[in-house]
């Protein structure tokens, strides 16, 4: 008697392993190094350079309306630059007259915070030695006695003669320095001034030729860059132009009303000196983060030595704790338009790094800058690293958040995010657009062979319970509305479908099969997560009136088709995540369906359409089915079509059809 033998399960697809680094990558963090020590080492040269082209942005919008009205090009420059050069000495002079008259009440303000400051360590040590005694049970320590005076005091020895040999008392020793010169003077008060200056006249200078020659700079930029790609170039220097320039303006107008407004506050409470004070306000609020702290540590000091209470100190620090919030949590949004396109962890570490570099001149510059990086990170293909890690661009797509949480088998945070999605979309939508799309990422990872069953079921549980965590929602447009701040860059870019918006008579009144409780049976494909799609589709049609159940493939093989309930059952469902490759299941699936249920509509889908065999209605009718949809809302809408027109067979579903085709 022979026997037969088995074959051996196919092996799983093999995982390629990581590739090596390429000499490109490696060459990419060689250039970054060099840059880096670059910018360190020549920064000198860089820094005034840099500060030019910044000011030029500053001032083009001033050049370009002095052109406007009709000046020629270099007067409309040197008139600009003219009057950039005027508000900075004009700013100075009143920051060297306040401050002049502020150093001959400093004695008298020292001493003031100084009482005020031993005051205060009073208060606080006396209460942490009551706290402590209170802590120990201990009495308050009683003070020491006095010592007995000596009875007989000893007798102090004879003081020495001068000159005597045991006199060894120093000789104090007077050393005069010579009179400085004139030219010594000169040089002593005038050099600390001369880098600034020095820099300053670089600065103007060179922002003059930046905006004489801005248009030839642009065209050198282009040639240099990307000569062979012009569109993108061009478009990745208007965007940098564009943001820069409404970066800065916004910035002056926001920090200048800024300090307008300390001024008068400070002017109100009785401050001394409130102009320099709403000056610098506004000038240090260009420093990231910690430039309203420092601009409010000056003023609340000066006010604790002005007065002799505390009043002016708690006036002057609530100033700060109420003005800074409402600029930069309602005013800043309206006036960036929500965002700079950067990240707030890329703003603090961009502070640091630029901080290391180029000293207190980097920390300011540093946003300016850092948006400069991820502006060529969203041109360049090679630089596209500096967009993923310093802009506000999420690094993945829905999609793949999406794939990523139900790969970890979290539900929860696939739940925040589709509530956070469906905020501005229908259900069908974030199943078609998001879910399906995730669920063929994993279906393509399972046939690759990088899923192990346990994540693949795994994967089915976390599902599953978002699925029914969204019984729920109902399945219709949101009302419009403004976008939200918090939606994503990619979310915003999402399509978004409508709800099926077809009415049904009420199940009593539908004729024949479609009265029943579950006219739809909803059947999955022989993928391993095709039964999810299947219960996404019965959970809609549920959701618009039409009963539905879902049921595993297993069910319609051929050794369980027989025992398949059909009962009541008006149209079948079949969804497939993926069927690529031969279609000779599905082929046969369809007509064990047809003998068991002769009659029904057949409905393929295809979630979401991608790179298959059936690519249209024709190659699905090719295959034996009547209906074919790449969406789930497709399929809802042809299902409560065939529905409402009573479609009981294939010609008649498909007349119905004909009548209003479906978009995809």
């Amino acid at each position: 008697m022979s026997t037969t033998t088995l074959p051996d399960p196919p092996p799983p697809a093999p995982v390629q392993p990581p590739s090596s680094p390429e000499m490109a990558h490696l060459l990419t963090v060689v250039v970054c190094v060099v840059t880096v020590a670059g910018l360190y080492l020549a920064r000198e040269v860089l820094i005034p350079i840099t500060l030019a082209i910044l000011l030029s942005f500053v001032l083009a919008p001033v050049a370009g309306l002095l052109r406007r009205l009709r000046l020629p090009r270099v007067p409309a420059v040197l008139l600009s630059v003219v009057l950039g050069l005027g508000v900075i000495l004009l700013i100075g002079s009143i920051i060297g007259v306040q401050i002049a008259s502020l150093a001959r009440d400093a004695p008298r303000y020292q001493s003031a915070i100084q009482q005020k400051v031993e005051t205060a360590q009073g208060v606080i040590f006396g209460r942490i030695s009551e706290f402590s005694r209170r802590l120990n049970n201990e009495a308050t320590p009683q003070a020491p006695a006095e010592a007995p005076a000596a009875a007989h005091p000893a007798p102090s020895a004879p003081p020495a003669l001068p000159g005597a040999e045991g006199d060894r008392r120093p000789v104090p020793v007077e050393i005069k320095q010579a009179e400085s010169s004139q030219l010594e003077l000169v040089r002593r008060f005038v050099s600390p001034v001369l880098g600034p200056l020095e820099t300053t006249f670089i600065v103007f200078i060179v922002a003059v030729f930046v905006l004489l020659q801005r248009e030839d700079l642009r065209d050198r930029l282009i040639r240099l860059f990307g000569s062979d790609d012009l569109h993108r170039t061009t478009e990745a220097l208007d965007e940098a132009g564009r943001r820069l320039s409404k970066y800065f303006l916004a910035q002056l107008t926001v920090n200048g009303s800024f300090g307008v407004l300390i001024t008068i506050g400070l002017f109100l409470i009785g401050v001394p000196s409130p102009i320099v004070w709403g000056i610098l306000a506004a000038l240090f609020r260009f420093v990231p983060y910690i430039g309203s702290i420092l601009a409010a540590a000056l003023p609340v000091v000066l006010a604790a030595g002005a007065e002799p209470g505390w009043s002016m100190v708690i006036w002057t620090a609530a100033l700060f704790l109420i003005t800074e919030p409402i600029i930069g949590q309602v005013v800043e949004p309206m006036v960036y338009g929500h965002s700079t396109g950067l990240s707030p962890v890329s703003v603090i570490v961009a502070a640091i790094f630029w901080t290391w570099l180029w000293g207190p001149i980097g920390l300011i510059l540093a946003t300016p800058l850092t948006l400069c990086l991820v502006v060529l990170g969203r041109h360049v293909k090679r630089l596209e690293f500096l967009d993923v890690m310093l802009g506000d661009r999420p690094a993945l797509t829905p999609v793949e958040n999406f794939y990523q949480r139900i790969l970890a088998g979290d539900a929860d945070e696939a739940l925040a995010q589709a509530e956070t999605l469906l905020q501005d979309r229908s259900l069908s939508s974030y199943y078609d657009e998001v879910a399906l799309k995730g669920l063929r990422m994993a279906a393509k990872d399972a046939e690759r062979g990088v899923l192990r069953p346990e994540r693949l079921e795994l994967i089915r549980i976390a599902v599953a319970g978002l699925v029914n965590d969204l019984a729920d929602t109902p399945d219709r447009d949101p009302p419009e509305k403004a976008p939200s701040t918090e939606t994503t860059v990619s979310e915003k870019a999402l399509p978004r479908e409508p709800a099926p918006d077809i009415l049904l008579p009420p199940r009593g009144e539908r004729p024949g099969t479609w009265s029943s409780e579950t006219p739809v049976l909803c059947l999955a494909g022989r993928g391993p997560l095709d039964e999810a799609a299947s219960a996404m589709l019965a959970q809609l049609l549920i959701k618009h009136g039409i009963g539905a159940r879902a049921v595993p493939h297993e069910a319609s093989s051929r050794e369980q088709v027989r025992n398949l309930d059909t009962t009541g059952v008006a149209m079948v469902c079949i969804s497939y995540l993926d069927i690529s490759g031969s279609p000779a299941h599905l082929r046969y699936l369809l007509r064990r369906l047809r003998q068991r249920m002769p009659g029904v509509p057949l409905l393929v889908g295809l979630w979401p359409e991608g790179e298959a065999v059936l690519t249209d209605a024709a190659q699905a009718k090719a295959v034996g089915a009547d209906h074919y949809t790449s969406s789930l809302y497709g399929a809802v809408t042809q299902c409560l079509k065939v529905a409402a027109a009573g479609a009981q067979d294939p010609a008649t579903a498909k007349a119905v059809m004909e009548k209003r085709p479906l978009p995809g």
